[in-house]
């Protein structure tokens, strides 16, 4: 039966990272459903099957440039969102040791450490120069 399967499953996409998040988003839809059970909950029931219809799509699809297209596309976004609640943890982290800046050209964060009172700061981005209070 594995080999069947195995089988089947060759040349196609199979699971990866965006369908992963797609099952999670229809399991918050599923969840949504039962707790609004007005025409909000039949808004969420039919969210629901239409992303389990895109899950089994994009799971069998033979079209694996397309689909391995659309995952990078995704992981981008993801690795753009984590990102930012990276930077704010480093901040949290370090916010005794450091201050935080950003650059007014290309809004890059500069940290620079606490307590060397008004100094001049160059971003290593972009060479743009402001002062700051540290």
């Amino acid at each position: 039966m594995r080999d069947r399967i195995a089988k089947f499953m060759a040349g196609r996409n199979g699971n990866d990272r965006l369908n992963l998040f797609l099952i999670v988003i229809g399991i918050i839809f599923i969840i949504l459903g039962v707790v609004f059970r007005d025409s909000a909950g039949l808004l969420f029931n039919t969210l629901t099957l239409v992303i389990i219809v895109l899950v089994y799509f994009r799971m069998f699809s033979k079209n694996l440039s397309k689909r391995q297209t659309e995952n990078a596309k995704y992981m981008e976004i993801r690795y753009e969102f984590i990102s930012k609640f990276r930077l704010l943890r480093e901040k949290w982290v370090q916010r005794n040791e450091y201050k935080f800046f950003r650059c007014p050209s290309c809004r890059t964060a500069l940290r620079v450490p606490r307590g060397r009172g008004k100094i001049m700061i160059v971003c290593k981005k972009c060479g743009t120069r402001f002062e700051g209070r540290s």
